[in-house]
């Protein structure tokens, strides 16, 4: 693909509107099998769809993370959120990430593949991690969905660190847990369809 340019200095110091995101009633929470029904046959429906995981932070030296904890997944309506723990869920995540013809795509998904895979049992296919695509062609890091939202949307995406590094293995998620990880997957797809639609992105997906 052709370079996209990111300044990231402008962005960050510009003065941008929120962005508003997804809101709390268009997230489902998978708590029985009806719903993880319904989200399967409306997920496997999609040509593409926004992808994350959170995982349980770790704080003492040599921990080692028993994560994922959460698995998002959203189309441009409605996200649904996985725990893990709740295994009524496993055979249909399995089956949406494991999909060939399914796009999933999401940022900064390097470590997701091998954390699925060892506590799963789940191999990714059809995965596009707009971290990696969207920095062009001879630049060095990944760009984050921060800055992509300034980029295409001219708004900026707030992240609560404190969110981010809560306990997402609790079997009771918070409102503002819940519209993090939402949120996470749902703008992924969002800026998908965006890039989509450049002449840079436009017919080079580039996906393992």
């Amino acid at each position: 693909m052709s370079d996209v340019v990111f300044n990231r200095a402008s962005l960050s110091a510009a003065e941008l509107p929120d962005y508003a995101g997804i809101s709390l009633a268009d997230i489902s929470l998978m708590t029985s099998d009806a719903l993880v029904a319904e989200a399967f046959d409306v997920l496997m429906a999609s040509d593409a769809i926004g992808f994350d995981t959170e995982s349980k932070p770790t704080f003492l030296k040599d921990e080692i993370s028993t994560g994922p904890h959460l698995i998002q997944l959203a189309t441009e309506e409605q996200a649904y959120l996985f725990p893990v723990s709740r295994s009524h869920a496993s055979d249909a995540l399995k089956v949406i990430l494991e999909s060939p013809r399914l796009l999933k795509v999401g940022f900064g998904l390097g470590n997701d593949r091998s954390a699925l895979k060892s506590r799963l049992g789940i191999d990714l296919h059809n995965v596009l991690d707009l971290g990696e695509v969207l920095r062009g062609k001879g630049h060095r890091g990944t760009v984050g969905a921060k800055v992509a939202v300034a980029h295409f949307f001219g708004e900026r995406f707030q992240k609560s660190k404190k969110t981010g590094t809560s306990n997402w293995a609790s079997p009771r998620l918070t409102e503002r847990q819940q519209l993090y990880a939402a949120n996470d997957a749902h703008v992924a797809l969002r800026i998908y369809r965006a890039w989509a639609c450049t002449p840079e992105g436009r017919g080079q997906i580039p996906v393992t």
